[in-house]
């Protein structure tokens, strides 16, 4: 006769969705987000569409950040990476002023751009790997300024400043992504996309962290000198965190710009590392689920603030119209919140939650 609620085997100990409460939230959450196409309207789903595309960017960070113990402020390098070669690849051949393959082909594009930026990554990897701390954040951070001039004088790749290039275009067997069809509209169809890649993705992290390789960079992270001591190669773990997260970025950095088909080479700049940083800070540094939540947190916050003007008069659409922009107000709110989710709660998002489990589960006991 079997024990309900106790772990038979290490298999189911170590299985994904290991309780029926899991399994039930799970399927929930499922039924959910395959339902909304038919119950919102396409403005939202475009922008729940961008947040699943910035949360397998978070996840690639977090791998690096949360997991391996490295602070990295170069995220944006690696995302522009990813774009440009996936816009490279997917762009027309008969072009005389840009480069272009003529490949849409989903699959082949997204893989390539993930392989260039995993690339540049691996090559950065054991500059990185000697550094820790500060001096590391400094030399990631000394990425994103050279991505930006690289990017903004390359034109035969990125169009110039100001005048960008189309971003890649989603096709797979023939089937257009980027087009409205009988069934369903463009926006639908990104959203759905998106959603089935996020979660391929975030399976994909998921199993790297409770693998051998996520056990050495939790140990790498906890304190790298005492990991090397117990046998773990410290300098190829942290290797392996950087490929990882460089090609996750370089992936998210392909899809990012097929949400509004355009590349421009000055939106990859210090500010898209800082969000990306605020994503795994609010979400919870070292957490898959954390990194979706934070996410979805980030991409709605200028969704929220865009409303403000409506309720209170002194905050304002434009700096011409005086006062307090809805743009400084999203730029104090990352600030305040990034400082108060480190202060108040360092786990994030995916703490709360935690906490709340915590309390469902004991109650009424307080212990």
């Amino acid at each position: 006769m079997s024990r309900p609620l106790l772990y038979l085997s290490y298999q189911q100990d170590m299985a994904l969705l290991n309780t029926p409460a899991k399994r039930g939230w799970t399927l929930a959450l499922a039924v959910g987000a395959v339902s909304l196409p038919f119950v919102l309207t396409d403005d939202l789903l475009v922008v729940l569409a961008t947040a699943c595309v910035a949360a397998i960017g978070a996840i690639g960070l977090n791998i690096v950040t949360g997991y391996g113990g490295q602070v990295s402020l170069g995220h944006a390098f690696f995302l522009v990476i990813g774009a440009y070669t996936a816009a490279a690849i997917s762009g027309d051949p008969d072009s005389t002023r840009l480069i272009g393959f003529g490949i849409t082909s989903l699959p082949i594009w997204l893989l390539a751009a993930g392989l260039v930026a995993g690339l540049a990554g691996l090559i950065i990897a054991p500059l990185a790997a000697r550094l820790r701390g500060l001096y590391l954040a400094v030399v990631t951070l000394g990425l994103v300024f050279i991505g930006e001039h690289l990017f903004k004088h390359w034109r035969e790749l990125t169009g110039g400043v100001g005048v960008g290039r189309p971003a890649a275009v989603p096709e797979l067997f023939g089937f257009q992504f980027a087009v409205d069809g009988a069934m369903f509209t463009k926006a639908q169809k990104l959203y759905l996309l998106m959603l089935v890649l996020l979660v391929i993705f975030g399976v994909l992290a998921r199993n790297l962290v409770r693998s051998r390789t996520g056990r050495a960079l939790a140990a790498v992270r906890d304190r790298d000198l005492a990991a090397e001591v117990i046998g773990v190669d410290v300098t190829r773990y942290k290797m392996i965190a950087f490929a990882v997260s460089s090609f996750y970025a370089g992936v998210a950095g392909a899809l990012l710009y097929v949400m509004i088909g355009f590349v421009e080479p000055g939106s990859f700049n210090l500010g898209m590392s800082v969000q990306y940083i605020a994503m795994i800070l609010i979400g919870g540094v070292g957490t898959i689920s954390g990194s979706v939540l934070g996410a979805l947190f980030i991409t709605l916050l200028p969704r929220i603030t865009r409303e403000l003007p409506a309720v209170l008069p002194f905050i304002s659409t434009s700096s011409g119209s005086g006062g307090i922009t809805v743009f400084q107000v999203e730029t104090i709110l990352y600030g305040l919140l990034i400082i108060g989710f480190l202060i108040f709660e360092p786990r994030g998002l995916f703490g709360i939650w935690i906490r709340f489990r915590t309390y469902w589960k004991s109650w009424p006991f307080s212990h």
